[in-house]
């Protein structure tokens, strides 16, 4: 492709992505990842209030795991019609690179989840006086490494889950695939809190490390979530379901719709 093909199609791109209906994708995104980033780290502080060493109490791995299922489930419903409820950079890495939606799309993404996760956690910081906002660790029985890979294949169950329930050739999306969604989010919780933190999701993860000024072993939360997203788009689109042409810009395929 010649130079000026390419620099053409790529400010095409990027105009498409600021149209009023891609901002409005945006904001969809924004207030949807608001909202889950400030169920799961409030329920996080909940169970501190209630159980002050809430890291060995059973109860609390439950309470996080509910509120990241109820949450997601809930930021989903509210957002796929307009933005796809991507509420994950995970997620918008892995349609970006199926080619699913633009680069330029991924990005204003990705800004609109990160800068909600601040804010929600920001919100929290101030309103709940005397509680420190809680970040994602690393258990002592885990390395980072382990923690990324950890991370990395319980990112790619959940992104592997949101392309199979969102792929128009199985039917139009449901409540039940959203809940679906949800649930998938809350087991990979229950599985990995205790050694990773469980996050799954590099926006959660950067909100609350960003406002408690300690981004120690953050790389763990991007590194292996946008590998394992990445593999499981790549495994569902070529592999499972080869998927047919997309829409770059507006994120609009035979196969999947976001």
């Amino acid at each position: 492709m010649a130079p000026s093909s390419s620099v053409t199609t790529m400010t095409s791109r990027f105009h498409e992505s600021v149209t009023k209906n891609a901002i409005r994708s945006y904001i969809a995104e924004f207030i949807s990842t608001f909202f889950f980033v400030l169920l799961v780290v409030g329920s996080g502080m909940s169970s501190r209030k209630l159980v002050p060493d809430a890291t060995l109490n059973p109860t609390s791995l439950v309470v996080g795991a509910i509120a990241n299922a109820f949450g997601l489930s809930s930021a989903l419903y509210i957002a796929w019609d307009i933005s796809g409820g991507h509420v994950n950079p995970a997620v918008t890495f892995a349609m970006a690179v199926g080619g699913h939606i633009s680069v330029p799309t991924a990005l204003f993404y990705w800004v609109a989840q990160l800068i909600a996760s601040v804010m929600a956690c920001l919100l929290l910081k101030v309103i709940v006086v005397g509680m420190h906002v809680p970040t994602y660790t690393i258990a002592e029985e885990m390395t980072g490494f382990g923690a990324s890979v950890l991370e990395g294949v319980l990112t790619f169950v959940l992104v592997y889950t949101v392309y199979a329930a969102r792929d128009p050739r199985r039917g139009p999306l449901s409540s039940i695939g959203i809940l679906v969604i949800g649930l998938i989010a809350g087991a990979n919780v229950l599985a990995a809190a205790p050694f990773s933190g469980g996050s799954v999701n590099p926006a959660c993860a950067f909100g609350s490390a960003a406002i408690a000024g300690s981004f120690r072993n953050q790389a763990a939360y991007w590194v292996g979530p946008l590998i394992g997203a990445t593999v499981a788009g790549l495994l569902y689109d070529n592999a499972m379901f080869p998927s047919h042409a997309t829409d770059p810009i507006m994120g609009i395929s035979q196969g999947i719709r976001v």
